[in-house]
């Protein structure tokens, strides 16, 4: 079906000008729409939500509703009460006859949510203040979901950073393929990270076992907290919304604050060559640790902060282990160019959790004393 076609399903005020592509997602695909009328322009967001990333996209459409109708309310008292920002988030544009997405003969979900106005995400950490901001992002999200019982959210993705799901995962490769064991054999740096992984198999239950013995508690996460995903104010410079909001569902706070710091931390990326680039930057940590407790404060436990360290250094480890399975089960999960990314791509995040566990006394003296 038409674009155009596709739009005009929806509630959209205005007449469609334009509508292309938008963004670098690799999930749903992205286009931004403008229609406009003789006194006002509104910028919307058309998607059509990936299929083979979510089985079940009539559950992401349930979740998002319940989301949204929870955060809502919340937001609107906030601005009544807080003159310094203006936090957001996305809302969901009704079909014309009354429903949140459109099916079309293909049996493809589309739906459309607005666009935060005039605000950027970056692809990387621009300083000190913008990482403190993306803190702050992250925590006051949160704090917003914080009292959104997460049984009544569906999982978006099954286990998605239950990090002994994916030690299985990789156990399983070297049982059942001969040409996985083959690369550890042949190939000295394989077999490097595998006795890297070795030496950190029991850590890998770490925050699973916190949350089986009581410690830790289900709430909601987001899911991908990555700073490209973090919308700042033009005008202002400050936080003002998490975007991408299809894997948000139940889950360890933990994993996003790890994985917001994995990805703001490291200056040289996932695709690094060199490992002598890849360190975890101690200032940008400090500035986004200080915006996240700042708004997170409220609702963390004595027992939620002393796992906080352990959650940076998981999930670094983590997402190594899923590049280095995926390696050498064929390259079968992540997009790749050439055979040996998916290699390199672990070598980096492995790095990465060294200088993580080299920073240690470091990162837990500056989390006790924030």
């Amino acid at each position: 079906m038409e674009l155009s076609l596709l739009i005009n399903r929806f509630d959209v005020q205005g007449h469609l000008v334009v509508i292309n592509p938008m963004g670098e997602g690799n999930v749903n695909d992205t286009f931004l729409a403008v229609c406009r009328n003789t006194f006002d322009e509104h910028q919307v967001v058309l998607q059509r939500i990936n299929r083979n990333v979510f089985p079940d996209p009539y559950a992401i459409m349930q979740n998002l509703r319940r989301l949204t109708a929870h955060a809502h309310p919340k937001l609107a008292a906030e601005e009544a009460a807080n003159a310094d920002r203006i936090w957001q988030m996305p809302m969901i544009v009704q079909t014309k006859d009354g429903k949140d997405f459109f099916t079309d003969e293909n049996g493809d979900v589309w739906r459309i949510i607005t666009r935060i106005p005039s605000a950027t995400a970056f692809n990387s950490a621009q300083g000190t203040e913008h990482a403190l901001e993306c803190g702050a992002v992250l925590g006051h999200f949160h704090w917003l979901v914080s009292d959104l019982p997460p049984e009544q959210m569906r999982e978006p993705i099954p286990d998605f950073h239950v990090t002994p799901v994916y030690l299985q995962k990789y156990d399983e490769v070297l049982r059942d393929s001969p040409s996985a064991r083959e690369r550890i054999g042949t190939s000295m740096e394989a077999r490097r990270l595998s006795i890297f992984i070795e030496q950190r198999r029991e850590f890998a239950f770490t925050l699973c076992r916190a949350l089986e013995r009581g410690d830790l508690k289900l709430r909601m996460m987001h899911g991908d907290p990555k700073v490209n995903n973090i919308m700042i104010d033009n005008f202002t410079g400050k936080g003002t919304a998490m975007i991408d909001l299809d894997t948000v569902g139940p889950g360890l706070v933990h994993y996003d604050f790890g994985d917001a710091l994995r990805s703001i931390c490291n200056h040289a990326g996932e695709e690094e060559l060199n490992l002598s680039k890849v360190t975890f930057d101690m200032d940008l940590c400090e500035a986004f640790c200080k915006g996240y407790l700042r708004e997170a404060r409220e609702f963390l436990t004595e027992a939620d902060r002393a796992y906080l360290f352990d959650a940076i250094r998981l999930i670094s480890f983590e997402l190594g282990l899923r590049f280095f399975q995926d390696y050498l089960a064929g390259n079968v999960y992540f997009k790749t160019h050439e055979p040996e990314q998916n290699l390199n791509r672990a070598r980096v995040q492995f790095r990465l959790c060294e200088s993580i566990e080299s920073k240690e006394r470091m990162i837990r003296g500056l989390l006790e004393k924030l």
